[in-house]
């Protein structure tokens, strides 16, 4: 680290060991404890098995989608040479690697209640329809499962790699490192975008296997990256309140997040308009079948409220430069993204399962804070074990220096 730097940081904390493992065993127990009662309401109320897997999907979808974007975060900083990120690069990469454990762990309910979930796995109703007998050379349940260990090699052995190699230059201090990762970055973003895009296909599109879209993938995308700049922010503020970064992170960062998240957001909405308005304008029922069933009912209102809460509201209160800067603010408008973040997952899943009702109850909750409890607490175990700030990484003075013009 230069001298410049050195200065900048002072005698900051760049270590959360302790409070890391403490936060660890909380998620753990929430985690614990939410699955079981989510198993427990699905067991004795009368919603009964089909009813949990369908809210399990969602909060599993809706988190791993974080780690996703967390993915993409750590990958687009390493491709484009960014220097302002050092400093929060690291939260990122603590978050990455959930892609592995514990998402891929906490996926088996859903590959052994496929047949639950998806209309394709019928073969009956397969055969009865001219439409998905012709796509039964994708939608079958060997090759489902065979592309989804592709996914999770292909985005575990990137998140943990890239986390590897940055934690290693703590010790090595070779500047070469961050030159290979840069390398590295480049065709690790089409490798994921890939995996990504079809992975949406997959495991969201296909619920409605009668449907299709060719741009689903980046409207998935999409909302995982506002999902996960939304994340940073909140996590880059409970790592200050905890005492470490406080200045290595400053307001110019909070700043940047704010206007990545806000750029996302626009992205997010455009993307769902362009989907829309296509298949508005060509009225075609093969088409607008997955929207009618988000028209009808109380699903109208929860479409109403991504329009409003999920673009118009956030467009409009991060458009102000003021806002960004103000970091209670932002982090405020952040968790509020966070939460139509899981609004927006269960409304790609849920019309196809709760036709007409929106139907939230307890067991959502539960199944939310079990998924997000293990999901929070691998990423805490992994932030406590390694510095917080990667101090050998040649361009931090950049990011502990960094200023908006």
């Amino acid at each position: 680290m230069s001298v410049r730097g050195a200065a900048t940081l002072g005698d900051d904390r760049t270590s959360l060991r302790e409070t890391g493992a403490r936060w660890a065993r909380g998620g753990l127990a929430i985690g614990v404890l939410g699955l079981a009662a989510g198993a427990g309401i699905a067991g004795l109320g009368p919603a009964g098995w089909s009813r949990f897997l369908a809210s399990y999907l969602v909060s599993w979808v809706y988190f791993l989608s974080l780690a996703l974007g967390m993915l993409f975060f750590v990958l687009i900083q390493h491709v484009t040479r960014a220097g302002w990120s050092v400093a929060v690069r690291r939260i990122a990469e603590g978050f990455a690697p959930n892609v592995l454990v514990p998402m891929t762990l906490l996926g088996a309910p859903i590959l052994l209640g496929l047949d639950r979930l998806y209309p394709w796995t019928d073969h009956a109703a397969v055969a009865a329809d001219h439409m998905l007998e012709a796509k039964t050379a994708w939608l079958n349940v060997p090759f489902f499962l065979a592309r989804t260990v592709c996914y999770v090699l292909v985005w575990s052995v990137l998140a943990i790699w890239f986390h590897r190699k940055s934690t290693e230059q703590d010790a090595t201090r070779d500047s070469r490192t961050t030159v290979a990762l840069e390398t590295a970055s480049t065709a690790a973003l089409i490798l994921f975008a890939f995996t990504v895009t079809f992975f949406a296909f997959d495991y969201l599109m296909s619920l409605t296997p009668r449907w299709y879209s060719t741009i689903f993938g980046v409207y998935f995308f999409s909302g995982c990256v506002v999902g996960s700049f939304a994340l940073m922010i909140v996590a880059a503020s409970v790592v200050q309140r905890a005492g470490a970064l406080r200045r290595a992170i400053t307001i110019e960062h909070y700043h940047d997040l704010g206007k990545l998240m806000f750029a996302f957001t626009i992205f997010w909405a455009y993307i769902g308009f362009s989907q829309y308005m296509l298949m508005w304008y060509a009225n075609l029922p093969e088409e607008t079948v997955w929207y009618a069933a988000r028209q009808t009912g109380s699903w109208t209102a929860w479409s109403l409220l991504l329009l409003f809460g999920h673009f118009l509201l956030p467009f409009f209160a991060l458009m102000s430069r003021a806002t960004k800067r103000r970091k209670g603010v932002l982090v405020a408008g952040a968790v509020w993204m966070l939460a139509m973040q899981w609004a927006d997952v269960w409304w790609m899943v849920m019309p196809e399962k709760s036709p007409g009702s929106i139907g939230l109850s307890f067991l959502d909750l539960a199944i939310a804070l079990g998924i997000g409890g293990l999901f929070f607490a691998a990423a805490a175990r992994r932030l406590g074990a390694h510095a917080l700030l990667p101090e050998h990484d040649p361009r931090l003075p950049e990011s502990l220096g960094f200023e908006n013009t």
